[in-house]
């Protein structure tokens, strides 16, 4: 299947025009994104937690300390929404009311399992870091045994999502495009600036190609 089931949860009834419900897209989001979301209850109380996500097939994989309120809470099993968000522009009209953000974002339903085994999280933990940096794990020293038992990572299958994608120019009242007045786009992106080495980098070290050419 190419797209996602739209269910009550997950239909977008606010300018569903803009909604994506196709798989690959909503992948794309992911995948592009460095930070993710997850929200959830927790004895009454609402928490929305940023976190470093990575996606392997269907599933997405969220990781932290082993101590954490949110993991411990999450690998109950108990229901959370991950959501990213990707802002592509600054849409300026020529009315207040008119004025919006290109963006792109994604909404994932479902419960979070702990994943127990030990090369499984291996596995997970090197795509995450692979995830915000291509090539790095294959150069940095992994996690000890010690290091794999103060680390949680959670699993959720992306069984329940949607996406909500903004593009294009402002869209004005019809009597407003005479007012003298710039609308337009400003394009927004991420952008890496100058790597700054390390103050104890071993003499002789130099940058790796995918420091000197890092991009999203």
């Amino acid at each position: 299947m190419s797209d996602y089931e739209v269910t009550p949860q997950t239909k977008i009834k606010r300018l569903p025009k803009r909604a994506v419900y196709d798989r690959q897209q909503i992948y794309g989001i992911l995948d592009e994104a460095l930070l993710c979301h997850v929200g959830f209850v927790q004895d009454d109380q609402p928490f929305v937690i940023p976190t470093i996500h990575a996606r392997i097939g269907n599933t997405i994989f969220v990781h932290g300390s082993a101590a954490s309120r949110m993991l411990r809470s999450l690998e109950g099993g108990i229901s959370a929404c991950v959501t990213v968000t990707l802002l592509d522009g600054l849409v300026l009209a020529r009315s207040t009311f008119h004025h919006s953000m290109n963006y792109r974002s994604a909404v994932i339903l479902g419960t979070l399992k702990l994943v127990s085994d030990s090369e499984k999280k291996r596995e997970v933990l090197d795509t995450i870091v692979e995830h915000v940096i291509p090539g790095r794990s294959a150069e940095a020293r992994g996690p000890n045994e010690q290091e794999l038992k103060a680390t949680s990572v959670l699993s959720m299958d992306i069984n329940e999502a949607s996406a909500k994608i903004r593009t294009g120019p402002p869209g004005d009242e019809e009597e407003d495009y005479s007012l003298p007045v710039w609308a337009g786009v400003i394009p927004l992106s991420l952008e890496p600036g100058t790597a700054e080495a390390d103050d104890r980098l071993v003499d002789g070290v130099k940058e790796p190609d995918y420091v000197t050419e890092y991009h999203r």
